[in-house]
């Protein structure tokens, strides 16, 4: 079955990427939510409140299958990589449980009475439902990417006994720079998603001729916000996790851009192969300067190639890190290009006319899903050969006693049980789109 440390990261890799499709959604509808609530609240409008009420079954939807699949991942900490939960556990177990006890109960709690209450609250106590689940839901992010930012770049910690790591500065692990900027930029791409989502139901009502104010309202906040965290998640929050990267890892920078000499006037790689092999880059289009630029802040600015490493600390996969951070920049220019189409268009009273642009923007909507998932690769083949940064190597992470073969007869469960929640998830999101957003029973 070959090595048990390549089956443990596929596992580990695959149910993460597929978890997440579900959560990206919940967290940027959450805030979506309390937008469309609030505006129901000033304005007095039906439309906004019917609207919510239609994303608030979809957010319960993805939130329950984002439950299901987040649970393999929890118990692949004790089987698949005990030892690194045995090393690591007294810093990274704070953080894990508070998501759990703080953030996932506090989202579950108020996801039932927003779901099942609105008859029996007020229309403010509703809002105030939607605001907690909206924070609960951005809590719940923020707890899973302090543990994350912990792996990239660790601080916090003191080594224990037997080189076990335990938490020194409780302040210092919760405030990580790294965790701030790798937060915002994750928070700026759930909104992205869920916009893209919203704009393609309102663009797929609207080809059909359904639902035509629900249809305009969709369309209208969907390429709006889609527009706007679009250009919020390239900068400042993509530039300020880039110049992170810069700074804690300039050999994944290196990687990432195929980088393999050192010097100033770093040229930007547009298009090309990285040919590991012979230290080059094959058929570059190259942008003078700009990478100096964006990395340090200045266009003279030296910038560090693979060479200037030891070989043993190059990324262990430099091509898919390579071509992942570029699929990740290129979409998420056209996600830019695409919203901007949009607002352009509602602008001159054309969005929901033009079935081209409604064509696009139904269809549109895995790009940020595609754009995301490849984002998540970039960092965690960028932080490789490490678990830990500088610190722990992903070599000393699994389970000894967990050989290649157990887990690749786990892995084909899971697949075979994602296989049938895909297909419940799309009956149940077809359904609901389906019917279409539906008028409550009058308050009880």
């Amino acid at each position: 079955m070959g090595d048990p440390l390549f089956w443990h990261r596929l596992q580990f890799g695959f149910t993460v990427t597929y978890h997440y499709l579900f959560p990206q959604l919940t967290m940027g509808l959450a805030f979506i939510i309390v937008l469309l609530k609030a505006l129901g609240l000033k304005t007095g409008e039906a439309q906004y409140s019917e609207a919510a009420r239609f994303w608030i079954r979809i957010f319960g939807i993805n939130f329950v299958v984002g439950v299901v699949t987040g649970i393999p991942m929890e118990f692949q900490f004790g089987t698949n990589w005990a030892e690194f939960s045995r090393i690591s556990g007294g810093v990274i177990g704070q953080s894990l449980a508070m998501e759990g006890m703080f953030a996932f109960f506090l989202e579950s709690s108020f996801l039932g009475l927003l779901v099942w209450g609105e008859r029996k609250l007020s229309p403010r106590a509703h809002f105030g439902a939607a605001v907690a689940l909206w924070i609960g839901s951005w809590l719940s992010g923020y707890f899973i990417i302090v543990t994350n930012a912990f792996m990239q770049h660790p601080v916090g910690y003191t080594m224990g006994p037997g080189g076990i790591f335990q938490l020194a500065d409780f302040w210092a692990f919760l405030l990580n720079p790294w965790a701030i900027a790798q937060y915002v930029h994750n928070m700026l791409a759930t909104v992205v998603t869920a916009s893209f989502v919203v704009a393609a139901v309102g663009a797929f009502w609207a080809l059909k001729g359904l639902h035509p104010a629900q249809a305009r309202l969709n369309l209208k906040a969907g390429v709006l916000l889609g527009f706007v965290f679009s250009l919020l998640l390239a900068f400042p929050a993509g530039d300020i996790s880039g110049k992170m990267v810069a700074k804690y890892q300039p050999v994944s920078l290196a990687a990432m851009e195929g980088r393999f000499e050192s010097g100033p006037h770093a040229e930007l790689v547009m298009v090309g192969q990285p040919n590991v092999a012979k230290g080059r880059i094959d058929n570059p289009i190259q942008l003078p300067s700009v990478l100096s630029f964006l990395a340090y802040g200045s266009f003279s600015a030296n910038v560090k190639g693979l060479n200037e490493f030891p070989r043993e600390q190059w990324p262990t996969s430099i091509e898919l890190l390579y071509y992942a951070y570029h699929i990740m920049v290129g979409l998420g220019t056209l996600l830019i290009l695409i919203m901007g189409i949009g607002v352009l268009l509602n602008w001159k009273g054309r969005l929901e006319t033009s079935r081209a642009m409604l064509w696009v923007l139904m269809l549109a909507f895995p790009f940020p899903y595609i754009a995301t998932s490849a984002g998540w690769a970039v960092a965690e083949f960028g932080r490789q050969p490490w678990l830990i940064y500088g610190l722990l190597r992903t070599a000393q992470g699994p389970s000894p006693m967990v050989h290649a073969g157990e887990t690749v007869f786990t892995s084909l469960g899971f697949a075979g049980i994602f296989v049938v929640l895909s297909f419940l998830f799309v009956y149940l999101i077809g359904r609901e789109i389906a019917h279409g957003p539906v008028s409550p029973a009058p308050k009880a």
